[in-house]
């Protein structure tokens, strides 16, 4: 939680992809990723106000729009799949999104930016729901349409918050209201690293560079997601 929020502040995405894979293994898939839904809007609302005057609010329409409606398949899935399965999947779906983040980043493409913004904006509505990650898809919307940096960084802000608020109530409404069952000294700590690391990310982000801090994120991601697949593997 501590080196996502980091990176979320550093970068401006990147809470899921280093804190998802780790509470996987912690917690469990189901639980893991509700924890990383609920955590990472709190961390994207606070960068957002650091952000706000950059965010372009038509590209977040755009992006939200298909998102939340793709997040109620995403909660659906999430619910009818064993515990090992979605733990391999989890891992599955972040390595190929971080493969394609990378091998896309290396194009040359532009398209139109509202059919693009509807594919984009769906994929990461239904990884948020079943991955607990949707900046992979977006990080490629950027990429093809040539959104400038600092705007995509703050749009990314409202959007994390709004998947992540709507995934997190959409699982606690299918699952009946019942929230993980975990010590309440669990969820002190894992709020505290969250605030902790985004203090932490307001001095790294004088010192690192956006691309520095994006190599060690998909670095930390890759391990993460690998050793999700393997104990998945294991436990089935």
């Amino acid at each position: 939680m501590f080196a996502g929020a980091i990176a979320q502040r550093v970068s401006g995405m990147g809470f899921a992809l280093v804190a998802a894979p780790a509470l996987v293994l912690l917690i469990g898939p189901f639980d893991g990723v509700l924890m990383v839904n609920l955590c990472g809007a709190a961390s994207a609302l606070i960068v957002c106000t650091r952000v706000w005057r950059h965010i372009q609010w038509k590209r977040y329409v755009l992006l939200a729009i298909p998102a939340l409606l793709a997040i109620v398949p995403g909660v659906l899935i999430s619910i009818a799949v064993s515990g090992p399965t979605l733990q391999i999947v989890v891992g599955v779906i972040l390595g190929i999104a971080l493969t394609t983040s990378l091998l896309v980043t290396r194009g040359d493409y532009t398209t139109p930016a509202v059919p693009t913004g509807i594919v984009a904006g769906s994929v990461s509505g239904l990884m948020s729901a079943t991955a607990g990650v949707s900046g992979p898809a977006v990080g490629i919307f950027a990429v093809l349409t040539n959104w400038e940096h600092r705007s995509f960084a703050a749009t990314l802000q409202p959007f994390f918050a709004t998947l992540g608020l709507s995934a997190f109530v959409s699982k606690i409404i299918a699952t009946g209201g019942i929230l993980p069952d975990h010590d309440w000294w669990l969820w002190l700590v894992v709020i505290a690293c969250t605030l902790a690391g985004l203090v932490a990310g307001e001095l790294v982000a004088k010192r690192v560079s956006v691309r520095a801090a994006r190599a060690s994120v998909i670095a930390i991601s890759y391990l993460g997601a690998a050793a999700a697949i393997v104990d998945g593997a294991l436990s089935l």
